[in-house]
C-alpha cells in the first residue's frame, strides 16, 4: 500500500469510528482528530488525495481543516470572469 492510499485508509477509518459516537459532530471530531495527531506532511499528503476515495465524513472534515481544493488557477477565474478572449497577460 502506497503513503497516499495509506492516509486515504487512515482518514477513512477515523471516520467509520468516530461515526459510531452519537453525540457528537462526528465531521468536526474527524478534523479535530486529523488536526490534532497528524503531522504536517500527512496534512500534505491527504489534501494532494483524490477526495472522491474519502467517505463523507473523512472529506468533509478535510474541507472543515482547509477548504476545498481548488480546481482553478487565478489567472483561469480572472480570464472566466472577465469572458472569452480576456487575457491577464496585460
Amino acid at each position: 500500500m502506497d503513503s497516499t492510499s495509506r492516509l486515504i485508509y487512515m482518514a477513512n477509518q477515523i471516520a467509520k469510528n468516530m461515526s459510531t459516537m452519537n453525540d457528537m459532530d462526528t465531521v468536526a471530531a474527524v478534523a479535530d482528530h486529523i488536526k490534532s495527531f497528524w503531522d504536517p506532511r500527512m496534512l500534505a499528503g491527504i489534501r494532494a488525495a483524490d477526495q472522491s476515495l474519502l467517505l463523507p465524513v473523512a472529506r468533509q472534515a478535510i474541507e472543515m481543516l482547509y477548504g476545498p481544493v481548488p480546481h482553478q488557477t487565478r489567472a483561469t477565474e480572472f480570464a472566466s470572469a472577465h469572458g472569452t478572449g480576456h487575457s491577464d497577460a496585460g
